[in-house]
């Protein structure tokens, strides 16, 4: 999911990424995501974010977010790039069914990025307890 037309700070559903917890339970949820930017200029603090939502609720999955990516390279004078990789594992507890999604973010404190993305692989759940 390219977060370039986003605001920075702006939470944006990943594409592909929502899985449905069938019934009420304890589950562990996992997800592993992946994040890539690229600059052409000295860049100062550039992030990539990611976290587990709860859309049913309305609210984060508590212990899910993950920082994918944080750098600076203030001395770059040619266009060039980074890729990341994270994993994030929380238990989560649902009164009834509820949709999740993986959703990233960005930021940049100094400089201008571009070709910002996000995307999940291994988007998963596996119901633990009732």
């Amino acid at each position: 999911m390219s977060l370039d037309a986003a605001p920075a700070n702006t939470w944006v559903p990943v594409t592909g990424a929502s899985l449905v917890l069938p019934e009420a339970g304890v589950y562990e949820v996992t997800a592993d995501v992946q994040g890539s930017i690229g600059w052409a200029a000295g860049v100062g603090n550039a992030i990539i974010d990611a976290r587990v939502f709860d859309v049913t609720a309305a609210a984060e999955v508590p212990l899910s977010a993950r920082r994918i990516i944080l750098f600076t390279d203030q001395g770059a004078t040619t266009t060039t790039g980074i890729q990341a990789n994270a994993s994030a594992a929380a238990l989560y507890q649902v009164a009834g069914p509820a949709t999740i999604r993986v959703d990233g973010s960005w930021r940049t404190d100094v400089g201008t990025t571009a070709q910002k993305v996000v995307w999940a692989t291994n988007f998963r759940f596996k119901k633990v307890s009732d």
